[in-house]
């Protein structure tokens, strides 16, 4: 029999005054319970209780026995409890990936936050332009711009994020502005090697419009960073989007082109695989970044 199921209704035999109550609670009948407590008495080698018709009581054995078995019984309830605030606690490694620029330029700031909230998870933060299959390489969570292909992770909104066209001065000075989004054919472009934005960009005009510019790249670079560095040496026209250019926009190292025509906002989700259920790790990470980078 099970000792540990044994003691519990042993001590509630005890507490309750008879086998029947104690029988009623674990919805057991009185005479099965009667069979764990003899089976107690035999592995004790002793007899627990002094049973007649009308009452039972605690021989002198029986009356340590169970004072051991309450403190026993008191010590696994307390472990039960640890467990529970140990898994309701986040602690542990947070294997995250997402675009260069996004990474650098926000979730990685922002994580100082949540390292503030949650001191004992740990983050390895895996920036890269190309989408990797999440589940193939162990990823718990990615934050991905751009339409979202059918799949089995699970996926919440963020706010969607503009893109800017830019250049340097000293390019704009030496090749002229574009007036209009056909201009663009005749500049250096610098695109990036995946995607369909490496070879056409979707140009909207005030009136939403959008205009598809087939465009030749003189120069693909797989990195956003990149990108913008060799946009800020003159080297041509990028299309970034507005947390990778802002700071060279407002310093004046970098100038909007084509400032009267954007492009169409793109979606931005944070995606996990699902699991049941979401550990605590996952759980507060996915919230903070919903709430840090949610849609306005």
């Amino acid at each position: 029999m099970d000792r540990l199921l044994g003691m519990t209704l042993f001590v509630r035999a005890v507490d309750r005054g008879s086998f029947a109550e104690a029988a009623r609670e674990f919805q057991l009948t009185p005479a099965m319970v009667g069979r764990h407590v003899r089976a107690l008495e035999e592995r004790a080698g002793a007899q627990l209780l002094q049973r007649t018709t009308r009452k039972q009581t605690l021989t002198a054995f029986g009356r340590l026995y169970y004072e051991r078995c309450t403190r026993v019984l008191a010590e696994i309830d307390a472990m039960d409890r640890s467990a529970d605030e140990l898994r309701a606690a986040p602690r542990g490694l947070l294997r995250v990936t997402t675009t260069t620029s996004f990474g650098a330029h926000r979730l990685a700031p922002a994580l100082a936050d949540y390292f503030t909230r949650y001191p004992e998870v740990r983050v390895e933060l895996l920036l890269s332009d190309r989408f990797a299959d999440i589940v193939e390489n162990e990823y718990d969570a990615a934050v991905r711009l751009g339409p979202l292909a059918p799949s089995h992770l699970v996926a919440r909104r963020l706010r969607s994020v503009r893109f800017f066209l830019a250049a340097s001065p000293s390019y704009l000075a030496a090749r002229g502005a574009p007036k209009r989004p056909e201009d663009l054919r005749g500049h250096a472009c610098l695109g990036h090697p995946y995607g369909d934005w490496g070879r056409e960009w979707p140009i909207v005009d005030a009136g939403g419009q959008v205009h598809p510019i087939k465009i030749r790249c003189s120069l693909k670079i797989n990195s956003g960073e990149g990108l913008r560095i060799a946009a800020l040496r003159g080297m041509g026209i990028i299309l970034q989007p507005e947390f990778q250019v802002e700071d060279d926009l407002a310093s004046g190292k970098l100038v909007r082109v084509l400032p009267d025509h954007r492009l169409p906002e793109v979606p931005m989700h944070i995606l996990y695989p699902p699991q049941k259920p979401v550990s605590p790790r996952l759980r507060t990470f996915v919230d903070f970044v919903v709430e840090r980078f949610g849609r306005t």
